[in-house]
């Protein structure tokens, strides 16, 4: 179902006009508009979205981004198959989504973003998905997705409990929900800044989030842990006033060989976390929930 995000009133189509309040969700650069006035957010407003071109460079070499959507591609198929319709939140470049999209052939998909700009990069790595700018803090969408993932989008946004509250009601009952988010504040340092992030998640924190929104959690575990003693150093080097000043694509920037490197450490983890190993530190959390309609 899909509803009018300023009244709440059913809508017939997309394009229509909203029968209570007489809202149009307007088309801009060929997409979907649902928050027509944040469409073109202030650098700084949850993402800088110059920071687009920098991740679309280097998302396909560099090792986290690889080992990431090896897991979310695992996890998306282990814990619910395939999803009749699934969608992504904040979508960014289309790494994930375009990825997803090579695994659910036949599934309908959606990809949002809550910055146009975005939105035309994803449009040149996703064929099928329908791509809509959309504030996840009010979607249009009631019981409609059978699954939904948001990927390193939740530290953008303050009002995150809020956000996680539409995604259940965006979801059918019983519906599933895949989340990565970075973890540990002793890990906050200027990348987390350049980023635009407002917390670094303790396990506790976002799993009790989780749950008050209405989700039964079916996995949790930290990943990029065995690499963690790396990571630390690199962050506290990141502390440093030059580093803040290299943007938030420097810590993506890195050596081929230790690239290299870094995705066999990644490999072995996620082979014990298929096996069922849990880490309970790592930089970043995997949460796999289901709607809890008990």
């Amino acid at each position: 179902m899909i509803e009018c995000p300023q009244c709440r009133c059913t809508l017939g189509g997309a394009g229509q006009a909203c029968a209570g309040c007489g809202f149009v969700a307007p088309m801009i650069d060929g997409f979907r508009v649902w928050a027509p006035e944040l469409a073109r957010s202030a650098s700084g407003a949850f993402f800088d979205p110059a920071g687009f071109d920098t991740l679309a460079a280097l998302e396909d070499a560099n090792f986290w981004f690889q080992a990431r959507n090896e897991l979310i591609l695992w996890a998306l198929e282990r814990y619910f198959d395939a999803p009749r319709r699934y969608a992504e939140i904040g979508c960014g470049t289309g790494y994930v989504l375009a990825a997803v999209e090579r695994k659910l052939a036949g599934s309908e998909l959606l990809g949002s973003e809550l910055f146009v700009q975005g939105l035309s990069f994803a449009a040149r790595r996703c064929r099928h998905a329908e791509l809509v700018q959309m504030d996840a803090r009010s979607m249009p969408y009631r019981a409609h997705f059978d699954a939904m993932g948001i990927f390193d989008v939740l530290e953008h946004i303050e009002e995150d409990r809020e956000v996680l509250a539409q995604i259940a009601r965006a979801l059918v009952p019983g519906g599933g929900l895949l989340i990565t988010v970075p973890q540990h504040a002793w890990l906050w340092s200027a990348v987390d800044e350049a980023a635009c992030h407002v917390r670094r998640y303790t396990a506790a924190e976002i799993e009790g989030k989780v749950r008050a929104a209405g989700f039964e959690i079916l996995r949790s575990t930290s990943f990029v842990s065995l690499l963690l003693p790396a990571m630390y150093a690199s962050r506290w080097l990141a502390r440093k006033p030059a580093a803040a000043d290299a943007g938030a694509g420097a810590e993506l920037k890195i050596n081929p060989v230790l690239n290299r490197l870094f995705r066999r450490v990644m490999a072995l983890e996620f082979a014990m976390i298929r096996r069922g190993a849990d880490f309970p530190l790592g930089g970043s959390r995997l949460i796999v929930a289901r709607r809890d309609d008990r």
